[in-house]
């Protein structure tokens, strides 16, 4: 007698009713296969991913403290800060952690819908959260990699001191900056149809955005109008917060800020998860 099961209950067996997910839960085997092709596509590049970013940061670092001669004390909260120590904390969040993230989430749905090959992301059977875990966990990968190498080498700058104070403050605004400019990344390449509309948001929203927001000043010394500008930039709780971690001071409410954030991820992945559902741009 044969030993194989009749051919009707291997067809029951390997395939499931119509409309009846074969995965139930999670799918974590997929969700880790698309976060690490993410990593992976930015380490073989890294000399342009990782080192690039982590050496201009450091640029800022020295044009701004040897270069230009900028060398006097800032007051925060009504303390005296160096200079070194004050634009530190801010260039490792807002250069060497925000941009690359933005950068990495910004690119790979973008690429797949220029060459064609967006049915990679899509097809897989992924849900639309694992879809969006994977892209974000990538782009905050690389922006942790990018942070912690500009910051290895912060500390053995001389005149800077980087020690945490704060280590809780540190990886809180440090991950919730990284994945709001993530979800941004992945908002951006859902809507841009070439790299132009992606190299637009950068240099008309991001950059402007990063520069005005307390990074290398202190919005004490501002003008009302100015001032209230800059409290309503998401980028002056993330780097105001992340300075904290370091410092032990900032210039706005530490828990607020935290909370603000948090809130405004919190929406942005709401959005993100809705137009990737919907197929908005991706399915045309």
């Amino acid at each position: 007698m044969s030993s194989q099961p009749p051919i009707g209950e291997i067809h029951s067996a390997v395939h499931s009713a119509p409309g009846v997910p074969v995965i139930k839960s999670v799918n974590w085997e997929g969700l880790r296969t698309l976060y690490i092709k993410e990593v992976r596509r930015f380490f073989k590049v890294q000399l342009q991913t990782v080192w690039a970013p982590a050496i201009t940061t450091l640029l800022f670092l020295i044009v701004f403290t040897i270069a230009t001669g900028a060398k006097s004390p800032v007051p925060v909260d009504g303390q005296i800060v160096a200079f070194a120590d004050f634009i530190a904390p801010g260039l490792i969040i807002a250069q060497g952690m925000m941009g690359p993230a933005f950068a990495n989430a910004s690119f790979s749905l973008l690429v797949g819908k220029m060459q064609g090959t967006i049915v990679d992301y899509l097809q897989p059977p992924l849900s639309t959260g694992e879809l969006l875990g994977a892209l974000v966990g990538g782009a905050v990968t690389r922006a942790v990699i990018v942070g912690v190498v500009v910051w290895a080498a912060m500390a053995l700058y001389p005149g800077v001191h980087v020690t945490p104070h704060a280590p809780l403050a540190i990886v809180w605004f440090g991950l919730l900056g990284a994945v709001f400019l993530a979800l941004l990344g992945v908002l951006t390449s859902i809507w841009a149809d070439k790299f132009d509309h992606a190299a637009a948001v950068t240099n008309f929203v991001i950059a402007p955005l990063s520069l005005l927001s307390g990074t290398f000043y202190s919005v004490d010394k501002l003008a009302p109008a100015f001032r209230a500008f800059s409290h309503a930039n998401p980028f002056f709780y993330i780097i105001s917060g992340f300075r904290y971690g370091f410092l032990g001071i900032a210039d706005s409410p530490v828990m607020i800020g935290g909370i603000v954030i948090l809130v405004i991820d919190v929406v942005l992945a709401t959005l993100c998860y809705r137009l990737l559902k919907s197929g908005w741009k991706l399915k045309n």
